[in-house]
């Protein structure tokens, strides 16, 4: 009979030994702990709860023996009494703490609000900046565009030819005439020839 059990039981797959390895920092730990994770991905991991806050169990409703810790109390009562007197003390600092988490709370969201205020008003007045001056980019870019077919660009280089250069090196020093001026003055010989012929 003990045969016919072990041949109806299905054989365990045997485990492949692992290598100890010993954690030298904190990510090590991490990398083996997730590496156990990932050897049977299907098997769920534990994820714990978060822990429930404690509260001190709620005052008696109704007090029907009030007692003190001496006048005709026996010597059991003082114990009872002390017991109820630390709840009592723990359940009202237990609210202190509360009130002032709260209050403390409060603070901290208010001081949120007026921070994202202020990084508003400090983002808006910057926007403007950025505005006025994409505005006076463009006013500058039109203006001058519209003085580009008034004014003649003057090219930055300008490539003289060397009889230029030689004629007005003779102009400077007065040994040859300006052919300008000579136009000029053939032109008012003509017009006051012309004035003459009329009269």
């Amino acid at each position: 009979m003990a045969a016919d059990s072990e041949v109806s039981k299905p054989a365990r797959p045997k485990k492949e030994p692992q290598p100890l390895v010993i954690p030298k920092n904190a990510t090590d730990e991490q990398r083996l702990k997730l590496e156990r994770l990932m050897r049977n991905p299907d098997k769920p991991a534990p994820i714990p709860e978060r822990l429930k806050e404690w509260n001190p169990r709620a005052p008696p409703e109704f007090v029907r023996d009030v007692m003190g810790s001496s006048a005709g109390a026996g010597s059991g009562e003082f114990h009872v009494y002390r017991h109820l007197r630390r709840r009592e003390y723990q359940r009202q600092e237990f609210m202190d703490v509360m009130s002032e988490e709260q209050k403390l709370d409060e603070e901290f969201q208010i001081k949120i609000k007026d921070n994202q205020v202020k990084a508003e008003e400090r983002t808006a007045k910057r926007r403007l900046k950025r505005q006025k001056l994409k505005e006076k980019k463009k006013a500058k870019k039109a203006k001058q565009e519209n003085n580009v077919g008034t004014e003649l660009k003057m090219p930055k280089y300008v490539f003289i030819s060397m009889d230029v250069i030689e004629a007005t090196i003779r102009l400077l020093k007065g040994t040859e005439k300006d052919p300008q001026k000579v136009e000029d003055k053939e032109m008012s010989a003509e017009d006051s020839e012309e004035d003459g012929s009329d009269d």
